[in-house]
């Protein structure tokens, strides 16, 4: 149990790290690095919900709202 802890806390760590990380380079209107983070991202979730650290709802909301972050730098 506490190895499974561990490794879903891990994987839940990056998780928000990557949304920080999307959420500053958003900020700073940078599209090509928004979307090289968007990806990450993306293959953190994925993995997440692959191991079951979270569930597919919650990943697919966290995608669908950093590709609406990355897209409002698209139309700027």
């Amino acid at each position: 149990n506490i190895k499974i802890r561990t490794g879903n806390k891990l994987l839940k760590t990056r998780i928000k790290t990557d949304q920080k990380r999307l959420a500053e380079v958003v900020n700073s209107k940078n599209i090509e690095e928004a979307e090289k983070n968007f990806n990450i991202l993306s293959k953190h979730l994925d993995k997440a919900v692959k191991k079951g650290a979270v569930h597919k709802n919650f990943s697919a909301n966290k995608k669908s709202k950093a590709a609406k972050l990355v897209n409002s730098i698209r139309k700027s």
